[in-house]
């Protein structure tokens, strides 16, 4: 353990001083919480080889921050006792461009003993991606970012957070069109500059579909270094917008009744190198593997929404007819399915992955990586096989054809979702007792702070706070 620390704290003081020479004076050091808020304590840059040896001191009781910051308690968290210690991923250590003079790091949580914590995320993320390695697969993931972008209201102070909230838009172009490329080009270009420079590789961007929305694409990589970057990217955005005097939003539900943020993950499945979505002769070209795998994340959907849809402003979102998959279905390049099978070109070897579209910007990124791992795994565990392909919107068909298809409504509340998950032996073993504990606890005090709020009432009061 002392050599260890040494180590760290040598390549930490190379680190720093890299990082000196280049202006940077702090370093901030995030985890995200149940709440899917990114929460953070900040070093300066002398102090990084002390913090990479001996860790930054924070309370367990983050885990049980709900997204108004509320404290709750789970039978293993909560109160004001206990330390744990901050240990900054040096491997990520990134000089934020949309921030000069600072850095960013994620970080991993262990006790003052130099334990894993058990409701450290990031490692819960990590046990599940090397959980896969050991039976032989290896898995790419990345993310779809959405966000929602206004003028920041006069003087930059936050605008009152209620259902009457004046939204300026800083564009009036239809949506995915040019026009809001030209009215927002040099915001846009600054987004793209900033994230390259960070080391994160865009695939694509362009306007989305509610007023004022984007997407940023990034490309894929380990399921780790996928939420890493989903992180980054989300606070690159927030900081390039401001810069820009505007501010950005990754709320599912940004306006009642309008489409809402998603944060769409894709996974692509390989062994030996080699992608199993190009099986020849296979049915859609998935490996067996590929299929089970499949199959275990779209039975574990009811349970998995409590992990990629974890506020009550989720469910806003998640309605019939807009893309972002509320029936427990799949298909083929189907953009209504809830997990989409995306062919690829056929001479591209990786051009073929699958996409889960429930989930948003609310989620813990490290807890969606980690949950759908464990759901796959599982479903190769028990050999489950995926039904046939659904074709079409299945909101438009009746409830008899729904039936007769064996289509079924994913939870379309939180207590629901939470409920399947309370229940869910797979995903309770893969997380341990104390962290699906504090989720449960999480979700419920959730719950229980929006009982009776009207739609409106809890897009406002959510739609900053991602």
């Amino acid at each position: 353990m002392a050599s260890r620390a040494a180590e760290q704290r040598e390549e930490a003081r190379q680190s720093a001083a890299r990082l000196e020479a280049e202006g940077v004076r702090n370093v901030a050091l995030t985890w995200v919480d149940n709440a899917g808020v990114a929460r953070v304590k900040t070093v300066p840059a002398q102090r990084l080889p002390e913090a990479a040896a001996r860790g930054v001191g924070m309370s367990p009781v983050f885990d049980v921050f709900t997204s108004d910051d509320a404290i709750t308690e789970s039978d293993h968290l909560g109160g004001p006792d206990g330390d744990l210690r901050l240990f900054p991923a040096l491997d990520r250590l990134t000089a934020l461009a949309g921030q000069p003079g600072w850095a960013w790091a994620p970080a991993d949580r262990y006790d003052q003993l130099g334990a894993p914590h058990p409701a450290c995320q990031r490692q819960f993320a990590r046990r599940m991606t090397e959980r896969a390695a050991e039976a032989g697969l290896e898995l790419r993931m990345g993310f779809e970012t959405e966000w929602i972008v206004t003028r920041a209201p006069e003087g930059h102070h936050p605008a009152a957070a209620d259902a009457y909230e004046t939204l300026d838009y800083p564009c009036a172009g239809p949506a995915y069109g040019m026009t809001r490329v030209v009215e927002l080009s040099d915001y846009l270009r600054d987004v793209t500059e900033a994230l390259t420079v960070q080391g994160i590789e865009v695939l694509q961007l362009h306007p989305e579909y509610a007023p004022g929305q984007f997407e940023v694409t990034t490309a894929p990589g380990d399921p780790v270094r996928a939420a890493d970057d989903v992180v980054l990217v989300r606070e690159t955005v927030r900081a390039i917008s401001a810069r820009h005097g505007l501010r950005a939003s990754f709320a599912p539900s940004f306006v009642a009744g309008q489409v809402g943020n998603g944060c769409h993950l894709h996974l692509g499945l390989y062994r030996d190198g080699t992608s199993l979505h190009r099986t020849s002769e296979a049915a859609w070209g998935l490996a067996p593997d590929a299929v089970s795998f499949l199959g275990g994340v779209l039975n574990a959907l009811p349970a998995l929404l409590a992990i990629g849809c974890p506020s009550p402003a989720s469910y806003l979102r998640l309605q019939p007819s807009r893309w972002a998959g509320v029936y427990q279905c799949w298909g083929v390049e189907n953009r209504e399915a809830a997990l989409r099978l995306i062919t690829g070109a056929p001479d591209d070897p990786d051009g073929g992955h699958a996409e889960v579209k429930t989930f948003d910007a609310a989620a813990n990124p490290y807890l969606a990586v980690g949950a759908v791992i464990a759901a796959g795994l599982h479903g190769i565990e028990c050999a489950t096989q995926l039904p046939e392909p659904q074709t079409g919107d299945p909101g438009v068909l009746g409830v008899r054809e729904r039936a007769r298809r064996g289509i079924v409504r994913l939870p379309a509340t939180l207590t629901e979702a939470t409920d399947r998950l309370e229940k869910s032996a797979p995903l309770y073993e893969a997380m341990g007792g104390v962290l699906h504990g504090a989720v449960l606890a999480v979700r419920r005090a959730e719950e229980a702070h929006f009982a009776g709020s009207e739609a409106e009432e809890i897009a406002a009061a959510t739609r900053w706070r991602w």
